[in-house]
Formats: structure tokens, sequence, C-alpha cells
């Protein structure tokens, strides 16, 4: 069973949405900054034009409840209280943040890679300039 959850919020510059997918057990959250307030359909179309191009963090364990029956009045005092409530909840946080480190080692690695193949290739530049003046030229 897959359950997804979208949560749009103001952070105080930007209007975040914060897209949560339960499936197996394990909870994927992806990040998505807007920039002025969106309206429903707005949003509705950004997830319909780019859902394939949503980052997903990496899977983390999801602790839920088992669905219960719900008193209707309840359900609508507990939607009424996630509709005031601002940000996401902590497993999103830990899978978002899980999610920027990984983003962070792979920069790192990155920039390694391309610092050791610019030290290489001056490595060979000065040898060819050795070579060269060991010829006469």
């Amino acid at each position: 069973m897959q359950k997804s959850k979208l949560t749009v919020f103001f952070d105080g510059i930007f209007w975040i949405g914060i897209y949560e997918r339960i499936q197996d057990g394990k909870l994927e959250a992806c990040k998505i900054t807007f920039g002025a307030e969106p309206k429903d359909y707005e949003v509705y179309e950004f997830l319909l034009k780019n859902w394939n191009k949503l980052r997903f963090s990496p899977p983390v364990e999801a602790g839920g409840k088992k669905e219960t029956k719900v008193n209707p009045k309840r359900m609508q005092r507990n939607i009424r209280k996630q509709l005031e409530a601002h940000g996401t909840g902590t497993k999103s946080q830990q899978a978002l943040s899980l999610q920027k480190e990984e983003d962070k080692l792979a920069r790192k690695e990155k920039g390694r890679r391309q610092k050791e193949e610019e030290k290489q290739r001056q490595f060979e530049i000065r040898q060819q300039k050795r070579k060269e003046k060991h010829r006469g030229r």
C-alpha cells in the first residue's frame, strides 16, 4: 500500500512543499521550493509536469500507526490541526537531511576528482615543457 502527502507552507522567505510518500513501510521525502504563494491548481499542475524529475530522499523506516476507524468529527479536528501546523514531520526531516548529506558527499567527490584531474594536467604540461627544453627548442 502506498500513501502520499503534500504539505505546503511558508518558511519566511519562500513557499515550500514537502512531498512525502510511504511505500512498504519506508518513507521518502522530496522538498519543492515555490516562489510566490502557489494556487491549488498550480501545485497540481507542477506535480503532473515534474513528477519524474522529483528527487526523493533515500528511504527511511516509517514508524507509522495502523489505520483504524476514526470518528468523522475527530478526523475533521485532526485535519484542521494539520492545516494549522507548519513545517515537516521529524521522519521527513531525517529523510531530507540524509539526502542533503548524500548530495554533499557527491559534491566533495566531484570536486576532489576535478582537482586531481587538474593536477595531472598541470603535471603533463610541465613534463612536456621539460622535454621541449631538453631537445633544445
